[in-house]
């Protein structure tokens, strides 16, 4: 009884400690996090997909944080979720600054995890990022049990590079960074861009169109986490269309239906819905499969009223990478090139949409993983086991 009493007074002693740490007078001993990949990652741009996003600059402008993805964004407490940050120089920093990411409970801003950690496992320190380009810094903290938030910047001794917004600070230097805990995070938003010259539907996506397009990939549609297989998608626009491609990652290429508004969503398939006044009731539902099949659907409201009649009068092609419906080889995946009228679709504000119209939207893929197990992926993640959660929809931003 005597060593149990002992060892209760020791891990009592030890919680209170930790408890009482002053995280606001710089960088302590740090909780060990999960280490960042090896090589740093140089980009042209920041994903598509952030869960957070910044802009604010350190250092009178030198830096930019662009955002954070997190993955989940809705996580059980204790649960890992990877951070993934996005910086920007803005201009040459000098060397010698050090990356600290505080997790801070909302409500009283008490330190909750300390996750300070070399930038890209010290691969890519401030003062060597290339001056224009995005680097990325990947770490992985555990969920906290109550609503949190991610403080970030950078430290050097007893200073730290100094916040330049006041809206952006979240004190002594910290910069805000996404909220952890305490609901679904924001709903994502595409900027589709208009095409100098319409792709031809071929399914190769060999377009200069393509390549002006901002690329997007899916993450898991229940609950925003990675996928195990890679989806990409972009999206662009003229006066008479939409159009849409998708580059799917797949092993196994396969398909039985064959009809026209057969039901796809059934086995593998991508499909977009939009709801272009965002009324969050009138929207329609187009789908392609590997085999070119294609579903198209009008609803008057969230799943009442499905009319198949309704055509979209959309051209599509599909290249696949590897052998339809042959499980005894490896494929390497499927393309699709949808080019979707305006003039058929249910309540379009503007035809030709113009700049700044704001449309709901969502992009998905279903997976038979070994022809079992499904997967859904989205573009806007729902957190509910429904493509048509319209509330959970990203917007669609015409620029």
């Amino acid at each position: 009884m005597r060593s149990a009493s002992r060892l209760l007074t020791l891990l009592t002693l030890t919680l209170l400690a930790t408890a009482c740490r002053d995280e606001q007078a710089g960088p302590k001993p740090r909780a060990k996090a999960l280490p960042p990949p090896a090589q740093a990652r140089v980009l042209d741009a920041a994903p598509a997909d952030l869960t957070y996003r910044g802009g604010a600059t350190f250092g009178g402008g030198a830096v930019r944080y662009l955002g954070t993805r997190v993955s989940p964004p809705v996580a059980a407490p204790g649960q890992p979720v990877k951070l993934e940050h996005y910086f920007q120089a803005e201009r040459e920093v000098p060397r010698g600054w050090q990356f600290f990411v505080h997790v801070v409970d909302a409500a009283s801003g008490q330190m909750m995890v300390n996750a300070d950690h070399d930038f890209a496992g010290g691969a890519a320190p401030l003062g060597t990022w290339p001056v224009g380009k995005v680097v990325e810094d990947v770490h992985t903290v555990p969920m906290p049990p109550a609503p949190a938030r991610v403080l970030l910047g950078f430290w050097r001794g007893d200073e730290r590079l100094p916040v330049d917004d006041p809206k952006a600070h979240g004190g002594d230097n910290r910069m805000l960074g996404p909220q952890l805990g305490g609901g679904p995070p924001p709903l994502p938003e595409y900027t589709v861009r208009r095409a100098a010259k319409a792709p031809v539907i071929d399914g190769e996506l060999d377009d200069a169109v393509w390549k002006d397009a901002a690329p997007v990939v899916l993450r898991g549609s229940f609950d925003g986490r990675q996928p195990s297989l890679r989806t990409e998608a972009r999206l662009t626009y003229d006066d008479q269309n939409l159009y849409v491609a998708f580059d799917v990652e797949d092993p196994d290429v396969w398909g039985t239906l064959r009809e026209r508004d057969a039901p796809i969503y059934e086995q593998e398939v991508v499909e977009i819905f939009l709801d272009a006044n965002a009324d969050g009731r009138t929207y329609n539902e187009l789908q392609v499969s590997p085999h070119n099949v294609n579903f198209d659907a009008y609803f008057p409201a969230r799943r009442q009223g499905m009319d198949l009649s309704w055509d979209s009068g959309m051209k599509t092609a599909v290249k696949v990478r590897g052998t339809l419906d042959n499980p005894e080889d490896r494929d390497e995946g499927w393309r699709v090139e949808m080019r979707i009228p305006f003039e058929r679709l249910a309540e379009v504000p503007n035809r030709p949409p113009k700049k700044g119209d704001r449309w709901r939207f969502n992009l998905y893929r279903l997976e038979h993983v070994g022809r079992q197990q499904v997967e859904g992926q989205a573009f806007s993640p729902l957190f509910v086991g429904d493509f048509h959660a319209l509330p959970r929809f990203g917007w669609l931003v015409f620029e």
